[in-house]
This record gives structure tokens, sequence and C-alpha cells, in this order.
């Protein structure tokens, strides 16, 4: 590979990577080059969807960060697990397809950043989407590469959840993706006939006999290659030797909130004063790289039961279940294993003043204690209370100029009052649906307790136990060039240099109000076409 020269080159398989480099090597004149720091996405773990589970607690296919201590989180530090194979974070995620409000959209828009308003936007949702759920209607489309269907086996407490959210005045709603987001409902999952639908299977899997696609796995960048301050290529380890590949247009970095801002800076981009301390010679002051880091922290309300048929859990029962849904899903692509274990979803309001809600609940059909990483004897069942638009703001920083290093991520979670208040309310409301009379026969005793009515003790535990919901953003803010912290602008180039764009949820401006991976996709379906756009000459725009 040494040298060799491609159209473009997209640094990162994650959501946004795997979109770019499928949509652009659509026309046979472009040659496209895709770098995966991580292996090919073939584990079981992976394509049977509650895998995923035990990838967290086993370290699979996963970077393993953690964060510097928190003050917010009683000096823990949280732990960050981030997809490292092909797909990223799609492939080890709980595939829950939510798109935000689309009062988000509008905000990036209000904010400075034409074109990504929420009418703008939603016809490349519609582009990317084929809805099993819903077919072509306003709101979603068919014949897109990434499947959305509901569960093929979901857990009977499904519907008891959703039954305690209507008693607390939390109403169904068709369709939290459609007209309205308030109001509880089954999940729409990223999944295609029991199996796990990633940014990879979706748009890299089904091409990967294209001539003009060349995948590398196990390719870990170490940098853009610049020649001044255009970008030429990237130079990544491989085997542990080193290789480089060239761009005759354009590097597309895909890395995600921690691998795009650690990438820039290892290549002499970002704030100038981190680097120098670091020992890196800047090339482009951009003080933004980096910052504006913000995460969806959660809490989890955790409940033993004795309904071992509806849930996961550690008992002699539990495993004879597994193995025999194991078999059931190797020949049908049915039972327990095509559980995405958050099989139900909910958003409301901690604050009524919100223009749109701002707490998501997600209903977890087993023990989930510190990722799954301390396991439990007996059964249980979870509900994810999610601060849905924090205030808190973190960084993510080099800890050397080695890319081997893993990078400072500190979300500074809890930082700002204005979460916590709104965390102790949203905890307050999830325990009075899990209280409801429904879930009475499968309700045992909490795992961590508290007093309803005693703010002083939920915020103790959420300080112990709150977490990542596993959506990091902006920390390659996306916004106008009077906006001193941006760092890509409406079209994602990045300010100062030329050839060279960020396209993942790094350029979120602001958290959108749900889970993150439609989005990114969305972004990357709209990266694509102002490539198309602007890349000339170009056979692109034929």
């Amino acid at each position: 590979m040494q040298d060799q020269e491609f159209d473009f080159v997209v640094v990162g398989g994650g959501a946004g990577g795997c979109v770019v480099a499928s949509r652009l090597s659509e026309d046979p004149g472009v040659s496209v080059c895709l770098l995966e720091a991580g292996g090919p996405d073939s584990s079981a773990f992976i394509q049977a969807p509650l895998g995923f589970a035990a990838t967290a607690a086993l370290g699979l296919h996963n970077w393993n960060f953690n964060t510097t201590p928190q003050p917010g989180l009683n000096g823990r530090c949280g732990f960050q697990p981030r997809g490292k194979v092909m797909g990223g974070s799609s492939s080890v995620n709980a595939m829950v397809y939510t798109r935000g409000n689309r009062l988000d959209y509008d905000l990036w828009a209000a904010q400075g950043n034409p074109g990504w308003s929420y009418e703008e936007v939603l016809p490349l949702f519609k582009r990317a989407e084929n809805s099993e759920c819903f077919g072509a209607d306003a709101y979603h489309g068919v014949g897109g590469p990434l499947n959305v269907s509901y569960l093929r086996s979901p857990s009977p407490i499904n519907q008891v959840f959703l039954e305690a959210c209507e008693k607390q005045g939390l109403p169904q709603t068709k369709d939290y993706n459609g007209a309205t987001q308030f109001g509880c409902a089954p999940a729409q999952v990223t999944q295609k006939n029991g199996e796990r639908c990633s940014a990879a299977k979706a748009y890299i899997t089904p091409h990967l006999d294209r001539p003009n696609l060349t995948v590398i796995t196990q390719a870990h960048t170490q940098r853009i290659v610049l020649d001044g301050k255009r970008a030429v290529g990237a130079e990544f380890l491989r085997n542990g030797e080193s290789a480089k590949v060239r761009a005759r247009r354009e590097v597309i970095l895909s890395g995600g909130a921690y691998g795009s801002p650690q990438l820039l800076m290892l290549s002499g981009i970002g704030p100038a004063a981190h680097l120098e301390e670091i020992g890196i010679p800047v090339v482009q002051d951009l003080p933004g790289v980096g910052q504006n880091l913000h995460d969806h922290v959660t809490a989890v309300l955790i409940y033993r039961t004795q309904r071992k048929e509806s849930t996961f859990g550690f008992s002699f029962s539990g495993l004879v279940q597994i193995v025999r849904s194991i078999f059931e899903w190797r020949n049908k692509r049915s039972g327990i294993v095509t559980s995405n274990v958050a099989e139900s979803q909910a958003f409301m309001f901690a604050d009524k003043a919100e223009a749109a809600p701002d707490i998501q609940l997600a209903l977890c059909t087993g023990i989930v204690d510190d990722h799954t990483r301390k396991n439990h004897l007996g059964h249980g069942y979870t509900l994810h209370v999610t601060l849905m638009r924090p205030k808190s703001r973190g960084s993510v920083k080099l800890q050397s100029a080695n890319a081997k290093d893993a990078p400072l991520i500190d979300p500074q979670f809890l930082s700002d009052p204005r979460d916590t208040a709104s965390l102790i309310k949203g905890s307050q409301l999830g325990y009075d649906i899990m209280q409801e009379q429904a879930f009475t026969p499968y309700r045992g005793n909490m795992l961590y307790p508290f007093e309803r009515n005693n703010p002083i003790q939920i915020e103790q535990f959420l300080r112990d136990h709150a977490d990542t919901e596993y959506h990091p953003c902006s920390t390659c803010k996306m916004g106008p060039s009077s906006d001193p912290m941006a760092v890509v602008d409406s079209s994602l180039r990045v300010y100062g240099m030329q050839g060279l764009r960020v396209v993942d949820a790094s350029i979120m401006p602001q958290l959108v109000s749900g889970n993150t991976n439609a989005p990114t996709i969305m972004i990357a379906e709209k990266a694509v076409d102002m490539i198309r756009a602007q890349s000339a000459p170009s056979s692109l725009n034929s």
C-alpha cells in the first residue's frame, strides 16, 4: 500500500466513514480508500443482536476508553466504549434508531449553519432508510441501505412498561421519529431479518467487490499527511509497519468524537498552546479542536425480578434459555438473541418549560450495571433515564504525540448544576413509572434504592452510578467563521486547511435529543452531496 494513490481517503470505518466511502464509490470513475483501525465485522458478537451486551464486559471490538476522573461523578473515571471494528460503534451499539427532535436541527441552522434545518435534512434520513416499520410516508423512506424494523421477539415486559407510561401521563406515540417525539413506543432498531444492520453491513459489505473501493482494516492512522496546509494523504500502522496512502482530492476524517480531534491535533491542527505543550509543530491554530465535548449522561434504575421468562439474568434457567435461543437464532433468526435489550423507548419532560422533551427513557430487559461489567446473580430489568440536552461541556486532549496513547477524555459530567437538577427530576419521573401497578408482578427490590422525594439522596445515587449513554459529540464543532470554537464550516471543511473534511458526530454544534447513530449517518449522506457538488474537476458531478 506504500504511497498508493486514490481520489479520496476516508479515515475511520464507523458510521460516517462507511456511508461516505460507499456513496463516493458509487461513481466508477472515482477511487476510494477506507482505513479502519479495527478488524472486520464478521464476529457473531456483532451480527447476532444480543451479542453486543457482552462486548463491553469482554472488551471486544472496542477502544475501551476511560474518562479522566470526574468530579461530578465523585471522582470516578467513566467508561467510554467506542467501536474498534468495521462499522465502528454501529457494530457494537444497542441498534436503537432515533433521529432526535426537529428543533435540534433547526437550532443548528439558526446558529449559522445553512442547509442543516430539519426540513433540509429530513430527505437525507429518508434516503438512508428502508423502513419496515412504516414504509414510505412523510417521515420515512424505503429502498435505502439502512434497514429499520421492530424487534422480532420482544419481551412481554415492554407492554407493561408502555402501560405504566400511559398511567403516568406519557401516551403511546405512533412514531417518535415522526410528527411527535413526546410519548412512549416500542424501539425502532437497525436490524434486518433478525441480524444487526450496522453501517458496515448496510453500506460497505454489499459493495466490497467494487474495483474502485479499497478497504484496509487493522490500519491505525497516525497522522494526516500534509503539503503545507493541504491534506494529501494519511500515514498508518498495519502489522507493525508504517504505510501511507495519498489522496488526489480529499482526506475525510470519520474517527468519531474522540478519534477525529485526536488525529487533527496529532497532525498539528488544533489549539496552539496545547500542541506546543505536547511538542507538536503547529500547522493551523484552531482553538475549538477537542473542545465543546458533551455527551448524554444517564441514570440506571435497576430492579430484580423473579420473572425469568421475560428478562435476562445469571441463573441456571437463564443459561438454558440462552443456549436454546442460540439454536433458535441460528435456525430461524428469531428469539431472544434478536433482542437489543433496550426494547422500549420514551421521551418526556423533566422541565416543562423546554421546547422539546429533555429526558429519554429506555427499558432494558436485564440488569445493566456499569455497562454490564458488574454481574449479579438472578434476573432483573433496568430503566435508563437519560438527560438529552446537557449543559455541561468538556474536552478531548492529547496525552502525548504518540497516536497509540489514548486521548484524555473529560466530559465534565454533571458539572453544570442544571444538569444535576434535571436528571434528579427525570429519575423521579422514571421511578414513578416503575412503581406503577402494571409492574407489580415483576417488581423486586431496587439494586441501588433511593427515596423518591429525597433529592439529596437521588443526587448521591447519580454521582455514584450515572455514566455515559454512549453519545459523545461536538469536538470538531460546525459553525460560521465568526465562531471562535468552530472547527468546520457548514460544508464540513476544516477551517484554514484545504482538501480536509470531518464527517462524524464530532461536527454536531449541539447534541441531538436522542441516539446519535442515525444522525451521524444523515450527516454523512449530506457530506457526500456536498463533496460531489464541490469536488472539481470531477466525474462525481456527471
